[in-house]
């Protein structure tokens, strides 16, 4: 079994640069649809941190599409959400209800929510020092 499993779209990513040994799947701009679709199997681990939502827009059933990954995860420790910071402007949904969403779906499970706490200039992704800090939120 693999420790750790990154999920999600380009915040995992670079979470994946600071903690290299985790296996992960993500891609950098995908929406929660496009990650059920792109990546549909199981995900088993001690612990899985998903980053999803910052790209979603009003066409995205985000809770059901979170809800629809959550079920396909199985963690033998935890699972971590990372908390979206922000998104496009032009995406049509309002962060909040993203950030509402996430943490539903988290607090139904038992599982824990890391927000980000030092943004780069775009007010989405984390800085370098935020990668440090969220790479560091889970056992190695």
């Amino acid at each position: 079994m693999i420790d750790c499993v990154i999920l999600g779209d380009s915040i995992a990513v670079g979470i994946h640069q600071q903690r290299t040994e985790c296996a992960v799947y993500a891609k950098s701009g995908i929406n929660t649809w496009q990650f059920n679709s792109r990546f549909p199997g199981e995900f088993f681990s001690d612990y899985v941190i998903i980053s999803l939502g910052s790209n979603d827009h009003r066409g995205i059933k985000t809770l059901d599409e979170l809800t629809k990954l959550r079920r396909r995860i199985m963690a033998n420790k935890k699972v971590i959400w990372i908390l979206p910071a922000g998104n496009n402007e032009n995406s049509g949904v309002d962060i909040k209800k993203i950030q509402s969403l996430v943490m539903l779906v988290a607090k139904s499970n038992n599982d824990i929510v890391i927000p980000i706490t030092n943004l780069s200039a775009d007010k989405i992704h984390p800085s370098s020092k935020g990668y440090q800090d969220l790479s560091r939120s889970f056992p190695r």
